[in-house]
């Protein structure tokens, strides 16, 4: 037998291989997450960071968080298109606003919109911010899940302009990923 026949014939077993480690690790696939979590890292010299987790509710998806070490006021808090963590020198990596259906950017009450269209969170004179909201637009599983995405935190305040809202430079981003189930303990 030659040796690119072996190979061709060894093929369903290295994938039924991957499928049975999955199984093995217990792996969610994204259909069944129902929570997520981003942990935001600073963006160039920013000093921004925080963490936001996402939760299915029947209202919506659940957005909840802590932030700290931005300016006083109003900032754009979007997800973007990429999950991808590799500019944090300008946070570029992670590409525009998560729009699937190539809506106009618009408020997070709008019926036409980006998806990671999520407003504008507010940080006190102390450069922390709270985040709860729930969101009806943003998915956890299917076609047009955020998961593997990135949060972005922005600068000054989304003027929700086209086409992305003008909310100035990036000071913090995360990749949002499956989260464990909730549990007593930290």
């Amino acid at each position: 037998m030659s040796f690119s026949r072996s190979i061709l014939l060894s093929l369903p077993l290295l994938f039924t291989s991957c499928s049975e480690s999955r199984a093995y690790w217990g792996a969610p696939s994204a259909p069944d997450t129902a929570r997520a979590r981003a942990v935001l890292i600073p963006v160039g010299e920013s000093g921004v960071s925080g963490e936001v987790l996402f939760e299915c509710t029947e209202a919506g998806v659940r957005v909840t968080g802590q932030l700290e070490g931005l300016s006083e006021g109003h900032h754009g808090f979007h997800v973007h298109r990429y999950g991808d963590l590799s500019d944090r020198a300008t946070g570029a990596s992670a590409g525009g606003h998560f729009a699937p259906e190539d809506n106009m950017h618009g408020r997070p009450g709008d019926e036409e919109r980006h998806a990671g269209d999520l407003g504008n969170i507010v940080a006190a004179s102390d450069g922390t911010a709270t985040v709860d909201l729930v969101d009806t637009r943003i998915r956890l599983d299917g076609d047009d899940s955020i998961v593997g995405r990135c949060l972005v935190v922005h600068e000054t305040r989304d003027q929700f302009t086209q086409p992305s809202g003008g909310a100035g430079a990036r000071v913090a981003f995360g990749v949002v990923g499956i989260a464990g189930p909730a549990t007593d303990t930290p």
